[in-house]
């Protein structure tokens, strides 16, 4: 019987801090980091993937799905996935982790999964081990760790922020349904080419009854509209100027620069799923 480490990188700030974490506080522990990889990641995530790798010192093992993103949406009629019904969750992440888990549970090894629920996130619970050699452990949540010591971790590592967060509020697939408009919109700007793709997915899934878009109540097409994207920019720096008026300034706990986690929220985004996103 062996113990095993294992750590998921989800390619957003939380999941890469923790890994700075106990590298730095548990360096004894011989931990194997993993990434689930949908294959419709934003390119920025994998760049940051190296730069991660560079501090561990070790590679993050890429877990594929067998089948991907466009055989799930055959499987499922068409469907988008949607918060009500997160197949893409557990198809393309949950399923590839218990596969690569797999083996080492039937060998009878003793697996401790460490995840990044942060202390200030007491409504937020990760993954949910049914096996009974499999354990679940919070570090950050042990320790007291809050948002703003996870950018500490993160800038003091030199490790810095996945680019994304200059015009997104987290990592994800590229058409992820927990977007909010304005994330459309500069999704739009930055790689228009992931943008059309994600609207041929949305007009296919329509054709064939699907009752989702990729943002709630509002087609894809409806973005490219100058008037509704000046809307939809004009609402979101309402926003911000709200946010910025609101918060308190701490130049000794710097948060996340700027806060987008904040500043986008979850009036449209309707949350978001702790598998992916952390």
């Amino acid at each position: 019987m062996a113990e095993r480490h294992v750590l998921g990188i989800s390619g957003g700030k939380d999941s890469a801090a923790l890994a700075v974490y106990m590298r730095q506080t548990r360096a004894d522990l011989d931990i194997e980091y993993y990434f689930t990889d949908t294959g419709k990641e934003l390119p920025e995530v994998y760049d940051f993937l190296g730069r991660l790798e560079g501090f561990l010192g070790k590679p993050i093992a890429r877990l594929n799905p067998d089948r991907d993103f466009d055989f799930w949406l055959r499987e499922y009629n068409h469907f988008l996935p949607s918060p009500q019904t997160r197949w893409c969750t557990r198809q393309l992440k949950l399923l590839p982790f218990e596969r690569w888990v797999k083996p080492m549970l039937v060998a009878g090894d003793l697996v401790t999964s460490y995840v990044a629920i942060r202390a200030d996130e007491d409504y937020r619970e990760g993954y949910t081990s049914k096996h009974p050699n499999l354990k679940v452990r919070l570090p950050f949540r042990e320790n007291g760790v809050d948002k703003p010591g996870v950018s500490e971790i993160l800038m003091a590592s030199g490790v810095g922020w996945p680019e994304y967060y200059e015009w997104r509020s987290r990592s994800g697939c590229t058409f992820c349904f927990f977007q909010q408009k304005i994330e459309w919109v500069r999704l739009r700007e930055r790689h228009p080419e992931e943008f059309e793709a994600a609207k041929t997915y949305e007009k296919d899934a329509l054709e064939h009854g699907s009752p989702f878009t990729w943002t709630k109540g509002e087609p894809l097409a409806s973005l490219e509209n100058p008037e509704r994207i000046g809307q939809i920019v004009r609402d979101y720096e309402e926003r911000k100027a709200r946010e910025e008026r609101r918060r308190p300034v701490n130049p000794l706990r710097p948060e996340l620069p700027p806060d987008l986690d904040d500043l986008y929220g979850c009036e449209e985004g309707n949350g978001a799923c702790v598998v992916c996103h952390k």
